[in-house]
C-alpha cells in the first residue's frame, strides 16, 4: 500500500536540499539573501515541486530531472506569498507560524526579495537547460519556460490575484469565482504537473489527462483554503483564521456554505482520480496527493 506520509517526507527532504544548494551559489550574501532564505526555508508542505516531481514520475520519469524546476516553481510560489502578505495586499503578519518578511524586516525587502526569487527561478531553469549536452532538447526546456512564465504571470496567477483584489466588498458568481481561483491557485499548480511531465517525457495524451488532473486539484486546494480560513486552527495552520470574511473577500464558504463547499472539494477529486484512471501505479503519489489535499489542516 502506498504511504503517502513517507513519500512526501522523502520528496520534501529532496527539495529542501536542493533549494539550500540553490541560494549557497548566490554571490551577494547580504540582506537580500538573508531575507530570501527566511522565507523560502520557513517550512511549508512543498506541494507545488512535490507535484513536479510526481508528475515527472507518472509518466517513467526520473525525479532527479524534475528538481530543478521543481525548486524553482517553489521559488515562485514563496515570491508570491512574500507578496501576498504585504500590506498593501493581504496584511497578514503570519506565515508558517513564523513573522511574515516584511514584519521580520521592511516592506521595501520584502518586494525585493519576492522580486529576487522569481528572476532567480527562471535562472534556475533556464541554467538546468543549458547544462543539457543534447542539442534537440532545446523545444523542452522553452515548453517549460514557457509554461511556468505564462501560468506564474499576467494570464495566470497574478491575473487570479488582481481579479481577487478586485473583488472584495462585491458579490461574485459561482463560475465567476471558479475562474478566479483557476487562476489564482490553480494556475501555478497545472504548472508544476504538467513540467514534470514534459520533463519526463509524457505523451501527448499523458500530458493532456495529467492537465484535468491538475486543474482539478488546484480548485480542490482553493477550495480547501477558503474552508480552513473558516474552520481551520491557527495554531495548526500557523496563520490567521477568518481574514477572508474581515476582507469581504468571495470564498466558497461565503457562497455556498461550508457543507456544500465540502462536497464540491471531494467532487474534484474525484474527477481527478478519474482523469489518471488509465495511468499505472507509478501514478500513486498523484492520487494520493489530490485526497490529501482536502483532508489536509494546514
Amino acid at each position: 500500500m502506498f504511504d503517502l506520509k513517507t513519500y512526501l517526507n522523502s520528496r520534501q527532504i529532496l527539495i529542501n536540499n536542493t533549494l539550500k544548494e540553490a541560494l549557497e551559489k548566490i554571490l551577494n550574501s547580504g540582506r537580500i539573501l538573508k531575507a530570501m532564505e527566511y522565507s523560502l526555508m520557513a517550512g511549508g508542505k512543498r506541494i507545488r515541486p512535490v507535484l513536479c516531481m510526481a508528475g515527472c514520475e507518472a509518466v517513467n520519469g526520473k525525479i532527479e530531472n524534475a528538481l530543478p524546476v521543481a525548486s524553482a516553481i517553489e521559488m515562485i510560489h514563496t515570491y508570491s506569498l512574500i507578496h501576498d502578505d504585504l500590506p498593501a495586499m493581504d496584511d497578514d503578519l503570519l506565515r508558517r507560524g513564523k513573522p511574515t518578511l516584511h514584519v521580520k524586516y521592511d516592506e521595501a525587502t520584502a518586494v525585493l526579495a519576492g522580486d529576487a526569487l522569481l528572476t532567480y527561478a527562471f535562472k534556475i531553469i533556464a541554467a538546468a537547460g543549458l547544462s543539457e549536452k543534447k542539442n534537440d532538447n532545446a523545444q523542452k526546456w522553452l515548453d517549460i519556460i514557457f509554461s511556468v512564465s505564462t501560468e506564474a504571470g499576467c494570464e495566470g496567477m497574478i491575473e487570479g490575484q488582481m481579479q481577487d483584489i478586485a473583488s472584495e466588498n462585491t458579490h461574485l458568481s459561482i463560475d465567476k469565482l471558479q475562474e478566479m481561483h483557476l487562476l489564482k491557485t490553480g494556475a501555478l499548480i497545472k504548472s508544476s504537473v504538467l513540467t514534470g511531465a514534459i520533463l519526463g517525457n509524457g505523451t501527448k495524451q499523458q500530458i493532456k489527462q495529467l492537465e484535468i488532473y491538475a486543474k482539478n486539484i488546484g480548485l480542490a486546494f482553493q477550495v480547501t483554503d477558503d474552508i480552513l480560513n473558516v474552520e481551520g486552527d491557527p495554531l495548526v495552520m500557523g496563520k490567521a483564521a477568518g481574514t477572508d470574511m474581515a476582507h469581504n473577500k468571495n470564498t466558497y464558504p461565503s457562497l455556498l456554505g461550508l457543507k456544500k463547499s465540502k462536497e464540491f472539494a471531494e467532487k474534484l477529486i474525484i474527477a481527478a482520480h478519474d482523469s489518471i484512471i488509465s495511468f499505472d501505479n507509478k501514478a500513486d503519489p498523484l492520487r494520493a496527493i489530490a485526497l490529501y489535499i482536502i483532508k489536509r489542516k494546514k
